[in-house]
């Protein structure tokens, strides 16, 4: 049925887009306006999403909705089965300007993500009427601020743009300096696990009619999808948000700081915040996130470790990453600084391998959709930049898996941190290690059929002799890195028949990878 309306704005939303003051939203009154969101297969198909992603962006959309309707906003939601829906954002704009007349504005949220902002860029011309695309006062840094200061160095270190943001907000600041005379408390956040930890349980949230409806849907339309929905606990609205926050002030930020790096057979979440999907999708804010870590520093409930080293997270290094990756998009996609080229093996996908901290963090993103950042980086991406994997494909598997990643976010971290594919602009050595980290910072190796004390044999822990293997045949680019020298010393003074050992046991290993072989879309 055709609706007459007379000089209406159009506002689309994203689904990472749902926070109630977006501009668009206080811009604009709920008399003159439409609100058009969409679940399209353009979206859910770009990598094969994690079934719990899914659920939770499309649970979350829709309580979205239904609370702008209650606040008196006419809104356009098409569901995925939605037997009209075209899968296509433009195309969805488009079927809204045929049903609802007197449409004569798009007023938007800049997206994102690189793809969909070039798509959003077309919209004026493709219908013909104005598009205004309003900044995302979410974040902290503008585009325009954070080009300036790249451009004034020869070096993107984070260090120092974390400080630029730390004067801008006042976080932890006292008048000009840096509350507790230091910046950053990191050197005290490295504490390995330990017997006795008393460990908060996470905060779940019973799935309501709308979730279900959401799972059953996922269910059938994306069955072949990696992932379990039997452990689905997250909330989908800003309340259960602001719950989850409040939870994590009280029960884990004392403890945050101390163990924010460690690892635990059977413990997926120890002490860490679980805040990252919903500050990612917009129902919490960055400074309402840090202020409320802030205010627990001050009233005497969290040491400085813990609140310095998660306000740095959120307002350093989550603001450098989507800095960096609009300042080298698009082309930042295509870099591999390695020229690595190795298919990702197929148990990223399965999570069937005898390694066990590899099937620890690949078995608990399968059930949660969930890995915190150390099982992330030196876990899952450690595993990949030592066997040589083909970064867009490590890069695209970590889009798929996880809850919290939207490319803006994950990709920096993944090409960049994690890989090296960019040469060095997020990091100054690649992030490569053997089996003596993950004991030391994890209780993995304890359950392993490996031994992470031999390097060679069968029984030695892979990752010793492809960490060697990595070394050697990098030789040329990082030798002369100094954060690199000592590796590269004890590699020289070798026994050459040693040497040839490790080698051929890593190549040994190599060539029995089988790469992902499933049809995950």
């Amino acid at each position: 049925m055709r609706m007459h309306n007379m000089s209406k704005t159009l506002i689309p939303i994203f689904a990472d887009q749902l926070t109630f003051d977006l501009t668009p939203l206080t811009a604009n009154e709920c008399s003159n306006s439409v609100i058009l969101m969409c679940e399209v297969r353009n979206e859910t198909d770009i990598v094969a999403h994690h079934k719990a992603k899914l659920v939770f962006l499309f649970s979350a959309m829709r309580h979205f909705a239904q609370n702008l309707k209650y606040d008196g906003w006419e809104v356009r939601y098409v569901k995925l089965t939605d037997p009209d829906n075209t899968h296509s954002f433009t195309e969805e704009i488009r079927r809204t300007f045929r049903d609802i007349d007197g449409l004569k504005h798009i007023h938007l949220t800049e997206p994102s993500e690189y793809r969909v902002f070039k798509t959003v860029q077309s919209w004026q011309d493709d219908f013909g009427l104005p598009v205004t695309i309003s900044p995302d006062h979410r974040f902290i840094a503008t585009h325009d601020e954070f080009t300036q200061w790249a451009e004034e160095r020869k070096q993107l270190r984070m260090e120092y743009f974390y400080r630029n943001m730390r004067r801008k907000t006042g976080l932890l600041m006292d008048g000009d300096k840096p509350v507790g005379g230091q910046w950053n408390y990191d050197s005290e956040n490295r504490k390995p696990p330990k017997t006795g930890l008393n460990l908060p349980p996470n905060m779940s949230f019973p799935p309501d009619v709308i979730t279900r409806d959401v799972m059953d849907m996922v269910k059938l339309e994306f069955s072949a999808r990696f992932g379990s929905l039997d452990n689905f606990f997250y909330g989908v609205t800003r309340e259960n948000a602001r719950q989850v926050l409040r939870y994590f002030i009280d029960r884990s930020l004392p403890e945050f700081g101390d163990y924010q790096d460690a690892m635990m057979t059977g413990e997926p979440f120890l002490f860490h915040s679980l805040l990252s999907f919903y500050l990612n999708i917009g129902l919490l804010t960055p400074l309402e996130i840090c202020c409320a870590v802030e205010q627990a520093f001050y009233s005497g409930h969290a040491p400085l470790n813990a609140a310095e080293g998660y306000i740095r997270q959120i307002i350093g290094w989550r603001e450098y990453i989507r800095g960096i990756y609009w300042y080298k998009m698009p082309g930042y996609v295509d870099e591999n600084a390695l020229n690595a080229q190795r298919d990702l093996p197929d148990f990223y996908w399965s999570g069937e391998t005898d390694m066990h901290c590899l099937s620890e963090a690949i078995g608990q993103t399968r059930d949660y959709a969930y890995a915190h950042h150390i099982q992330r980086l030196m876990i899952t991406g450690n595993f990949a930049l030592l066997i040589g994997a083909d970064p867009k494909q490590v890069h695209e598997w970590y889009l798929a898996v996880y809850l919290d990643a939207f490319e803006w976010v994950e990709l920096p971290n993944t090409l960049g941190m994690s890989q090296f594919g960019d040469g060095g602009l997020l990091g100054s050595k690649p992030y490569a290690s053997s089996g003596a980290y993950i004991n030391r910072m994890s209780n993995y190796c304890k359950s392993c059929r490996y031994n992470v004390k031999e390097k060679t044999g069968p029984k030695a822990c892979p990752f010793n002799s492809l960490y060697w293997h990595f070394i050697n045949r990098h030789d040329n680019k990082f030798s002369g890195n100094p954060r690199m020298g000592m590796a590269y010393r004890n590699w020289t003074k070798m026994e050459p028949g040693h040497k040839t050992t490790l080698l051929n046991q890593a190549e040994e290993f190599l060539s029995g990878l089988v790469p992902a072989k499933g049809d995950y879309l």
